[in-house]
């Protein structure tokens, strides 16, 4: 009775010994799995390429503004404005006669300068009192009929009328069908994006797997076949003389990041 006993307490003993080498054992495999799992996972996270994707699209403006700035000077107030109003008929005869309807012309507002009132005793007198300013803009999708107009402003000069020429305020033509052209300009993109990282996988003995990160990229208009362009600053980008040119070129540039996959 004793011996049986002890034969029992011995295999008890034994069991609880081969247990927890068995907890530890499989907690080594599945300790060993995870961490092959990481590295797997870190090399393919180290393996991807990033590739761009270039789409222009030739487009003509929808929108010609064109503000027509002139004023007279002089030291009687009365003459002075008469002499305003002249040019203002003038000018919108001109642009009648140029077919531009009444409906897309905008008067200004007339405003006189009194170059005295400010110069409390100074000695550099201005060589006249009074001057006043006025401008007509001209606005509308009839970007043709602008153009043409345009050509024929020296008839004005002609007549006396100085236009202003001041930086960043003459004749621009603008394009506002953006967002209608956007989609598929930013699908093409993406797709061209994609077969180049197809090349690119191709020639390293690889295949492209899924999208680690895209970029959209910014729009630019430019000039139409203008070089190049930042694109930087914001969603859109714009070349300084796109504004100077009927016919402009949109382009995006996509960057997307593939991985790569054996």
């Amino acid at each position: 009775m004793q011996a049986a006993g002890s034969d029992m307490n011995g295999t008890q003993a034994n069991r609880a010994a081969v247990l927890p080498a068995l907890l530890i054992a499989v907690g080594l495999i599945a300790g060993g799995w995870m961490l092959g799992a990481q590295i797997k996972e870190t090399r393919l996270g180290d393996r991807y390429v990033t590739v761009k994707g270039l789409v222009e699209r030739n487009v003509k403006s929808d929108l010609a503004i064109w503000p027509l700035s002139y004023k007279e000077a002089g030291d009687d107030l009365a003459s002075v404005y008469a002499k305003t109003e002249a040019d203002k008929k003038a000018i919108l005869q001109f642009l009648d006669q140029q077919g531009i309807q009444a409906s897309e012309i905008e008067l200004g507002v007339v405003r006189v300068v009194d170059t005295q009132a400010n110069e409390y005793g100074s000695g550099n007198r201005a060589p006249h009192r009074y001057i006043v300013e006025q401008q007509i803009t001209v606005s509308t999708p009839r970007v043709d009929q602008v153009a043409a107009a345009a050509q024929k402003s020296m008839q004005l000069l002609q007549k006396g009328i100085v236009l202003n020429s001041n930086p960043g305020q003459g004749l621009a033509y603008k394009f506002t069908e953006l967002n209608a052209i956007k989609p598929d300009m930013i699908t093409e993109a993406t797709r061209n994006a994609r077969a180049a990282a197809d090349r690119f996988a191709k020639d390293s003995g690889s295949k492209v797997g899924s999208i680690r990160q895209a970029n959209q990229g910014v729009f630019s208009i430019l000039a139409a076949n203008q070089g190049s362009s930042t694109g930087e600053g914001g969603e859109y980008g714009y070349g300084n003389s796109a504004d100077a040119s009927v016919v402009k070129t949109v382009r995006v540039v996509t960057s997307v990041q593939y991985y790569l996959e054996k």
